[in-house]
């Protein structure tokens, strides 16, 4: 178990004591784990990760360029989002402007005659060449494009190795230091059996791809992004994924909000505990989900606690717990709001009361003349859940996603990030991959010489 600061660490020591957590079994089918298969990566230093992802339509009417990721702040980006094909099973890009083609200013000149990568995927190289800690992934899925999944892998062996292969192929090509597969969510045993049976061939096309052709034979890694809530992580079979997964990043957030069918109240869309005293504010609690994970037996320095950079929002409401209606304005979807423009939302509404809820760990701002509430992680609620990773000994944060924080002392990045400096541990070392002979990119093979 890591050590915290004294004051954080004693707090998160009182709200996290629990007497013996009672394992409730689940069944799971798997597919035979095959003699000799590679298994993931053991060899973690000390440190916490610090995970965020960057979107690829950041660029647009978010106006938030990768030149702008807090680089220096991160130990990884996942970039999202690769779609599959939900008949063959391949995977491909879904935005190849925004992914390889868009030219920056300072990008060097160059002969179109030949083939360079440009757009996104440069800019993130570019920033691994300058934070030689930093790595990058090429995140796979989503929720927009969920769907593909299921009818792509549950019930084709050919697809499956198809969608490993085509996947290891664009990270050779583009210059990855792995892969992130985002399935929301496997619902049937069968359908856990086909994603630890994908990440088996994900992790045999990684090591044969690294100590064929890489220099060194690098360790290129795998994750998931996984639920946080009961009806969709029971059909997660964490001993089937963890000889195959380096770490999995813990989609601690969006418990409630306006237009979910699961919530009838407002409340808390990433509190840390469930509330005794009003629990139609808290749907789903985050402590849950951590006990589901360790008492399957994945262990805690492999699973990363996930934060979001936004706030969820509730119209017509008297608080937490109580009735609501739908929010109707957001910063680019109904009901959603960048963190960076909390709690004023561009001088639109005028926050009265600031609320924290240490008993669940949890925070909102609420406008009393309108009727208008946010739940949204402040600074302090940041730290909270920092020392709650260093207390169960958890292997990080993650943020979704990078456009969403505020700079400077506010940046719940920088915050998170300063409470692991603070414990003693900072943030692990892991140099990054930088030689990728076998890109289709002539500057990328060439390691973007001169820039």
């Amino acid at each position: 178990m890591r050590s915290s600061r004294p004051g954080l660490f004693g707090l998160l020591c009182l709200l996290t004591i629990v007497d013996a957590v009672h394992h409730v079994p689940h069944e799971h089918a798997k597919f035979h784990q095959k003699r000799g298969d590679a298994v993931a990566d053991d060899g973690f230093g000390s440190g916490f990760k610090a995970v965020a992802y960057y979107v690829s339509w950041a660029i647009y009417a978010r106006d938030f360029p990768p030149q702008q990721i807090p680089a220096s702040q991160l130990t990884h980006v996942p970039y999202a989002f690769a779609g599959i094909n939900n008949e063959t099973g391949e995977c491909h890009l879904t935005d190849e402007f925004a992914d390889v083609q868009k030219t920056w200013p300072g990008d060097l000149p160059i002969d179109h005659n030949t083939t360079n990568l440009f757009g996104n995927l440069k800019q993130l190289y570019l920033h691994k060449k300058k934070n030689r800690n930093l790595k990058t992934l090429l995140s796979i899925g989503g929720w927009t494009l969920r769907a593909a999944f299921a009818p792509a892998l549950t019930h084709s062996p050919t697809n499956r190795l198809r969608f490993a292969r085509t996947a290891v192929q664009l990270l050779q090509d583009l210059g990855f230091d792995g892969l992130d597969i985002d399935w929301e969510y496997p619902n049937s045993t069968l359908e856990a059996a086909a994603l630890v049976d994908t990440c088996r061939l994900l992790r045999r096309e990684l090591d044969a791809y690294a100590a064929r052709h890489v220099p060194g034979a690098p360790h290129f890694l795998l994750t998931l992004a996984v639920p946080a809530g009961p009806q969709h992580f029971r059909y997660f079979d964490m001993p089937g994924l963890a000889p195959y997964v380096d770490f999995v990043n813990l989609m601690a957030y969006d418990y409630m909000g306006s237009g979910f069918a699961d919530t009838n109240r407002s409340g808390h869309a990433q509190n840390l505990f469930h509330s005794a005293w009003n629990p139609a504010s808290t749907n789903y609690d985050t402590h849950t989900a951590v006990e589901y994970y360790l008492n399957d037996g994945f262990p805690s320095r492999r699973l990363v606690l996930g934060m979001p950079l936004y706030g969820r929002s509730f119209a017509q409401t008297a608080g937490p717990g109580g009735n609501f209606t739908n929010a109707t304005d957001g910063s680019w979807e109904p009901g959603v709001w960048d963190y960076k423009a909390l709690p004023h939302i561009n001088g639109s509404r005028a926050f009265r009361t600031y609320h924290d809820d240490e008993g669940i760990v949890a925070s909102w701002a609420y406008d009393d003349l309108t009727r208008y509430m946010v739940s949204y992680d402040t600074p302090r609620v940041a730290r909270q859940k920092a020392a709650y990773i260093a207390s169960l000994g958890l292997g990080g944060a993650m943020w979704w996603e990078t456009s969403g924080d505020k700079k400077g002392s506010e940046s719940l990045i920088s915050t998170v990030k300063g409470e692991f400096e603070g414990c003693g541990e900072g943030v692990e070392w892991r140099e990054n991959v930088l030689e990728f002979p076998l890109s289709r990119y002539g500057n990328l093979r060439e390691g973007m010489p001169g820039e």
